[in-house]
């Protein structure tokens, strides 16, 4: 990859997709104040590869603990050098549910932490964020109710979120029929619909080989036994994947 200072939300090969792995690192800030930084991407792996939370690490921030945002505090991205101002305020995320990363998201977790917000959940509905197919900005006075919602179980339970850590599945094998065919090492996300379109896959050499584009539609499974993404591709189909390389672009300092 030929990158110097380069904007994390462009390259020249999928002008319209933007840099997981370039979101990392980034500083939130609410309506009225800093939040923290942008540590990991929570997305969904039964629902077209949505993207359902960033995980921010609060720091020494009024109460330092983890916390979730979901796309609807962001509504669409724009291309910029930077996040936009979450559309909450510092409160509201100070006394959002308390999230053990150390545990896999609980269904019950993400409906106490959507009525807190007022925020639709994106399991009700047909839509990819619910009864939309984009992130709605900002915080309803009334949560939307459901249609097609999940189905009330006779035992009670509920079934859990399929949500899996991007940081976990950065450094998965990617495997091509019988073959290893390189690894994870970024995702690229339509800023709109906030769904992970590609795979960036490094082939090759760990130093001097290459990275290239898999669409996740060619994802076949991933097993997180394994630490391996199985795609329905040829071994030499990987290979000849579109080049990724980020243009460089100057930042402002």
């Amino acid at each position: 990859m030929r990158l110097t200072k380069g904007n994390p939300f462009t390259d020249r090969t999928n002008a319209m997709l933007l840099s997981i792995k370039q979101l990392y690192g980034q500083k939130l800030a609410a309506l009225d104040g800093g939040i923290g930084q942008v540590k990991d991407v929570y997305f969904e792996d039964q629902k077209q590869w949505a993207i359902r939370y960033l995980v921010v690490d609060t720091g020494n921030w009024l109460v330092p603990r983890p916390v979730l945002i979901a796309p609807h505090a962001f509504g669409a991205l724009e291309f910029s050098e930077k996040l936009p101002t979450v559309n909450l305020t510092c409160q509201q995320i100070e006394r959002c549910p308390s999230i053990d990363l150390h545990k896999p998201v609980s269904r019950q977790y993400e409906e106490d932490y959507h009525r807190h917000y007022g925020w639709p959940g994106y399991w009700q509905g047909d839509g990819l964020c619910g009864l939309s197919d984009v992130p709605l900005l900002g915080v309803l006075d009334e949560p939307l109710p459901g249609k097609g919602g999940e189905p009330e179980r006779p035992d009670g339970a509920r079934k859990d979120a399929h949500l899996r850590s991007a940081q976990a599945v950065s450094g998965y094998h990617v495997q091509a029929g019988d073959q290893m065919s390189g690894y994870v090492c970024d995702f690229l996300m339509d800023g709109r619909s906030w769904v992970i379109a590609q795979l960036v896959v490094k082939i090759g050499h760990r130093f001097s080989g290459k990275e290239v584009l898999i669409p996740t539609g060619s994802v076949s499974r991933i097993s997180y036994e394994e630490s391996t993404v199985f795609v329905s591709l040829s071994a030499e189909s990987v290979e000849h994947s579109p080049e990724y390389i980020l243009t460089p672009v100057a930042l402002d300092e």
